[in-house]
């Protein structure tokens, strides 16, 4: 990395994006393959499948969008 240069904060609202939406994706998906024995109200609407895969794609954007580049000329 460049001295002086500064990444943008939300390239790490991104990552944190990205990382989370993976984690509820990935239980959404292991409580779908493994359905609990007693599960909640509106459990069959997965709604952590949904809201994973929501938070990993606008991560995924936000990382893409604001990742820092090299010779760009500090923008």
């Amino acid at each position: 990395m460049k001295s002086g240069g500064s990444l943008s904060i939300w390239f790490f609202i991104g990552l944190s994006l990205l990382v989370n939406g993976a984690l509820i994706l990935g239980d959404g998906l292991y409580e779908l393959a493994n359905p609990p024995e007693h599960p909640v109200v509106l459990f069959q609407l997965h709604a952590n499948i949904w809201w994973g895969a929501f938070l990993f794609l606008f991560g995924a954007f936000y990382c893409y969008r604001f990742a820092p580049r090299r010779g760009v000329n500090g923008h």
